[in-house]
């Protein structure tokens, strides 16, 4: 499996993540060329210079324009109708009108209209329409199975644009960064720009396994100069190692509290509650806390977009006053279904494989609880039922 981890030093914009890539060995010619078979008509160029900065060498991508187009308004139709029209593979046209799905939902939500209504304006512009399409196509040139960061620095100041003056960083990039590892510096600029926020918050942040081996490292730099640190992005290439392709790895939030305050009732359903608000997990251990009272912990697993919503709902769903939070990483089982036929009827069984091997079976509760209720048994006769069936389709599948 190979991921490529993008390590922000000085932010992240279109053009330095291409650059990135380019350093990294994708093919800029074939870039050029793919280009401009889905962009007919536009005179332009990928360009990638070598550059050097605090002693150390790299590249500066940029895109050249033969002419400057002024101010261009497209819209995210107009923008969907090219890249889906576009001689490029599945996974590059749907992973381009994604990263542009997501801008304009985050456009949107700031300017208190639809996705479908928002007027792109500098990444509407050709060069950012090519620093986005070309980073796609990029990362899939490098045979890329997942992305992952170091926390992204995060500027101040104010921005002119389109629309007038704005905060640094753009409210669309803050919203786009929700769920990020992000980092604040004393640098007055705009460090991370929508365009890159919206890339990278759409490629995912997956944890680095232990035992992965660098491969390759680039260093790619933007135009300006900053104050305390360089104009850097770098990106390394990571090899995961075998023993570790067959699971999957993903970031999560662990939020806890404690609570002596609040009655069952009130804490089964706020628990139910979070489930159905797309809570990984949740579950409560007894607790004795201070002044001897019994309470319980409340431990919330979700994924990383999601902490916030999750904190709101404990906050107003229980009597806690206060949260912990910290990020943790989970290995995960390949997983399939299969189905298992049982006297009382069809029964899905998950299966877990380890290296290509079934070392885990069991069967899906819920199909169980249905068939014991049209059948009027006991949930656990259903149950021992599909566990004899799930043992005869094959001796591969161990308990």
């Amino acid at each position: 499996m190979k991921i490529i981890q993008f390590n922000s030093v000085g932010g992240a914009s279109g053009d330095m993540i291409l650059g990135a890539l380019i350093g990294l060995g994708a093919d800029i010619k074939a870039l050029n060329e793919t280009l401009h078979a889905i962009l007919p008509g536009e005179d332009f160029s990928i360009e990638a210079c070598p550059c050097e900065s605090h002693g150390m060498c790299g590249i500066r991508a940029s895109v050249r324009l033969a002419r400057t187009e002024g101010h261009s308004h497209r819209k995210l139709a107009e923008i969907r109708k090219i890249a889906e029209s576009a001689a490029l593979p599945e996974k590059v046209r749907a992973m381009t009108v994604k990263t542009f799905e997501s801008l304009a939902r985050a456009e949107a939500k700031i300017h208190g209209t639809t996705p479908e209504e928002i007027h792109f304006h500098e990444v509407g512009a050709l060069d950012s329409i090519i620093d986005i399409t070309g980073s796609c196509l990029a990362l899939h040139m490098l045979g890329t199975d997942a992305t992952s960061l170091t926390p992204l620095p995060l500027g101040h100041g104010l921005i002119k644009c389109a629309h007038g003056t704005i905060p640094s960083p753009a409210p669309a990039s803050i919203e786009l960064l929700k769920g990020l590892p992000t980092l604040q510096v004393d640098e007055p600029f705009e460090l991370v720009t929508p365009s890159a926020a919206a890339l990278l918050s759409t490629w995912g942040n997956t944890p680095i396994p232990p035992g992965s081996l660098i491969r390759e490292c680039s260093y790619s730099f933007g135009q300006r100069l900053l104050k305390e640190r360089p104009n850097l992005l770098r990106a390394i290439a990571y090899e995961t190692p075998a023993s570790n392709e067959s699971c999957e790895w993903d970031s999560c939030s662990v939020l806890e509290c404690n609570i002596d305050d609040s009655t069952p009732e009130i804490i089964g359903n706020a628990c139910s509650k979070l489930m159905e608000a797309g809570a990984l997990d949740v579950f409560t251990c007894p607790l004795q806390m201070k002044k001897q009272r019994p309470g319980v912990l409340l431990s919330v697993l979700c994924r990383e977009e999601d902490r916030t919503r999750m904190i709101e709902m404990i906050f107003r769903q229980t009597s806690s006053f206060g949260i912990r939070v910290r990020s943790t990483e989970r290995a995960i089982l390949a997983r399939r279904h299969v189905t298992a036929s049982t006297p009382f009827g069809a029964v899905r069984i998950k299966v877990g494989s380890l290296r290509g091997e079934d070392i885990s079976a069991a069967p899906e509760i819920s199909d169980c609880a249905k068939l014991a209720d049209e059948k009027g048994l006991s949930l656990r006769s259903v149950w021992e039922a599909a566990i004899a069936a799930s043992n005869g389709l094959g001796d591969s599948l161990k308990k």
